[in-house]
């Protein structure tokens, strides 16, 4: 066993106990995949990541769920660029950081970390009536054709009529496990719908967003940092966001409010990534015993 330091930071807020909590555990990147899943699920939390040296980027990011191990995600990349900054790891205003899914810059501007999004690649379009099915909802509520999407992970994309209908929506897993069969996912959980709706939470929100997850993560996610890049791609190519740049809000419903800003880089119709920056607020931090075996 070794102890290695590790922060507990909420992302996309600039107080505690709001956005998305992510655990970073400092020089952990050699770890092996049943060590760091054990860990997540041990913290409840839906994503950790473990840092590392890089010979491509200033570090890597291993980054986990409780089931396994995922090429990137947006919150804990903004916690992770948080948590080193809050332990004066990082010098100057910009580093890169080496991921599953590539390179990712980050760009430190004030109290705001802006990480740019590889160029979003679309997917299969999904039939909404099998969407409709695995968010409890009728068919109707959904007003834009779902499709996956991804910067860097991929979610399928589907944009709900209204406030209430996001509310209202309850995750049927057996219908999950169905359209994932379906689309080619089978055996795994990615690829939930991430629901959104064209207006916020909150009077500075430009839109609100769910992402609901089966198990063994939690039932919801605060705030969901890689999706809502892979939204705003799809807004933006349908026409359906008139702003280059916007306020993307979730969690409001949980309790654990989050707010990020959303910039599109390059045309619509030729994006060449998106820019999503937020706040990260460092909850606690200490040290952790995990079994130090390499994950070679």
């Amino acid at each position: 066993m070794h102890w290695f330091d590790f922060d507990w930071v909420d992302a996309f807020t600039d107080r505690p106990f709001g956005g998305n909590g992510c655990a970073v555990v400092h020089g952990g990147a050699h770890l092996s995949v049943a060590t760091c899943t054990a860990y997540v699920r041990e913290t409840s939390l839906v994503e950790c990541t473990f840092t590392g040296p890089s010979e491509i980027a200033d570090i890597k990011v291993r980054y986990f769920l409780a089931s396994r191990e995922i090429p990137f995600a947006g919150h804990p990349t903004i916690a992770t660029v948080a948590a080193m900054r809050s332990r004066g790891l990082i010098e100057g205003q910009s580093l890169t950081l080496e991921t599953g899914a590539g390179l990712v810059h980050i760009r430190l501007d004030g109290d705001n970390i802006e990480m740019t999004q590889i160029a979003p690649e679309f997917g299969a379009l999904v039939p909404a009536d099998l969407v409709a099915e695995v968010i409890s909802l009728p068919k109707d509520a959904i007003i834009s054709p779902p499709q996956v999407v991804s910067t860097g992970l991929p979610f399928c994309i589907t944009v709900l009529k209204d406030q209430d209908a996001l509310k209202s929506a309850k995750l049927d897993t057996n219908a999950l496990r169905m359209m994932l069969a379906d689309q080619g996912y089978a055996g795994t959980d990615m690829m939930e719908p991430f629901l959104v709706t064209l207006s916020g939470s909150t009077e500075q929100g430009d839109t609100s967003a769910r992402l609901l997850l089966a198990p063994p993560s939690p039932p919801e996610d605060p705030f969901t940092g890689s999706a809502t890049g892979a939204m705003a791609a799809y807004l933006w190519h349908y026409g359906l966001m008139e702003k280059d740049s916007f306020i993307a809000e979730q969690g409001h419903g949980m309790g654990r409010p989050g707010q990020a800003q959303v910039t599109r880089v390059g045309p619509s119709e030729a994006m060449t990534g998106i820019r999503v920056a937020g706040q990260g607020f460092v909850l606690m931090r200490g040290q952790v015993a995990l079994a130090n075996e390499s994950a070679e």
